[in-house]
């Protein structure tokens, strides 16, 4: 089953950063090459910073954007692993185990698979 693991923290982080505590650097480089080894990884991407977001929403007769974030939030998405694992408590376990855990969080959630509108992506 597919699952994306999604990294938040709060806002402000990267705008504020402290130095990095040691060996989180090696943490991140380690938990990627365990999840690849395992397998696991179908890919995983870093965001830029949520500032540079565009937000697109449509209207009958007019396209309106916004800079920046749709909505304020508590934390902001700084990226995501996608997975494929063979159930959502070793999902879990991959998500406890990321770096970010000390000071963000990751949601997990699953992946729609098999939908009418992904034949259009074959």
């Amino acid at each position: 089953m597919k699952y994306a693991l999604l990294i938040y923290a709060a806002p402000g982080a990267r705008e504020h950063p402290r130095p990095a505590p040691d060996g989180v650097i090696d943490d991140w480089a380690e938990y990627t090459a365990a999840i690849r080894a395992a397998g696991a990884a179908l890919g995983a991407e870093q965001l830029h910073p949520v500032d540079t977001a565009t937000t697109v929403t449509a209207r009958p007769d007019e396209r309106l954007l916004t800079d920046g974030p749709f909505m304020e939030t508590k934390e902001h998405l700084l990226g995501f692993y996608l997975v494929d694992v063979p159930d959502l408590d070793t999902a879990l376990a991959w998500a406890a185990r990321m770096p970010v855990v000390r000071y963000g969080s990751v949601e997990v959630r699953p992946v729609v698979e098999g939908a009418e509108w992904q034949k259009a992506l074959e």
